[in-house]
């Protein structure tokens, strides 16, 4: 049959690259065993719309309403926007939380998405074909040295790389732990965009790896933590870099990857504090998790990679 090709439009801003998700594949340009992922092909095979927002961009420059209020001016895409692959070879991927928030949007993003797509997928119950986000990272490393590394060099008890966001009452709970860790005696280092100025932070990282690889311990929350198929990159980008995460999240975690590879923050609280002092104290729990962290690490690399998702769709549709 060949290989197929699959293009990408996104609303995500900066994600413009031609070589997007060419770091998660060994091939060159974008091969992954019976597909090449090229962002921008003018005549693709397939196209996935990842987090394609239908909806125009608010006048209002405030993150508060940017991210709050839709305009009720939808949006259309045109034939050059769907570069004549039709809605049985389209596939709709929505990778924002279900924040109450912002409900209203998903189900906008869902709604229009049936014209173009035969599959529309999001991780909530709402979305046509509710299902887990197929895993992409932020470490700039190869994905051969991801794949065959031994654990680097462990010099520091846990990290945090975050963001000083606050729009939405989850992230408020989340800056509001944050606070409270900064103001222990806890030995854990921040990075991140944005953080208040009163956070001691390493600040921004181009590379999220030098803020996790030294490190036994990170601490990996998401922006949402309460259905059965939310999960994001915090997760997958804390055990590439060999990290024992320390987790809040939903359930969808445990379905994906091997018992032990990682920990659950019970809460973000007095409790939670508690139990990271505890964990942080020693490598023990590290080095008891080990294998664990190995065995989910090839399966973030190999199984839940985006790139092997669509693989297995093209194969299906093909």
């Amino acid at each position: 049959m060949g290989r197929k090709i699959v293009g990408m439009l996104t609303s995500y801003q900066g994600l413009n690259q031609s070589d997007w998700l060419w770091q998660q594949t060994p091939h060159s340009c974008g091969v992954w065993k019976n597909i090449q992922m090229l962002k921008n092909a003018p005549n693709p095979d397939f196209l996935l719309l990842y987090q394609y927002d239908f909806f125009a961009p608010p006048s209002r420059k405030s993150w508060r309403d940017r991210f709050l209020k839709p305009s009720p001016q939808p949006v259309s895409l045109t034939a050059k926007d769907l570069r004549g692959v039709p809605p049985a070879r389209s596939i709709y991927l929505l990778r924002e939380p279900p924040l109450a928030e912002i409900l209203h949007k998903n189900q906008i993003n869902y709604d229009a998405a049936r014209a173009y797509c035969d599959y529309v997928s999001g991780p909530e119950e709402a979305a046509p074909i509710p299902d887990y986000m197929p895993a992409i990272w932020y470490h700039a490393n190869s994905f051969r040295e991801l794949d065959q590394m031994p654990p680097p060099e462990k010099v520091k008890p846990c990290s945090w790389i975050t963001s000083g966001i606050n729009r939405t009452e989850n992230h408020r709970k989340r800056l509001a732990f944050l606070n409270q860790i900064q103001q222990s005696a806890l030995e854990v280092d921040f990075y991140g965009r944005g953080l208040p100025q009163e956070v001691r932070s390493g600040g921004e990282l181009k590379n999220k790896w030098y803020g996790m690889a030294p490190y036994y311990y990170n601490l990996a929350i998401e922006n949402y933590a309460d259905n059965d198929w939310y999960v994001s990159e915090k997760l997958w980008d804390s055990l590439l870099a060999w990290c024992l995460p320390i987790y809040y999240g939903g359930s969808a975690a445990d379905r994906l990857l091997p018992p032990g590879s990682f920990l659950r923050l019970p809460s973000m609280d007095e409790t939670g504090m508690a139990y990271v002092q505890e964990v942080i104290s020693s490598p023990e729990a590290w080095y008891a998790a080990k294998e664990a962290i190995a065995e989910a690490r090839q399966i973030i690399l190999h199984k839940l990679n985006l790139l092997n998702w669509l693989s297995e769709f093209v194969e299906a549709r093909s």
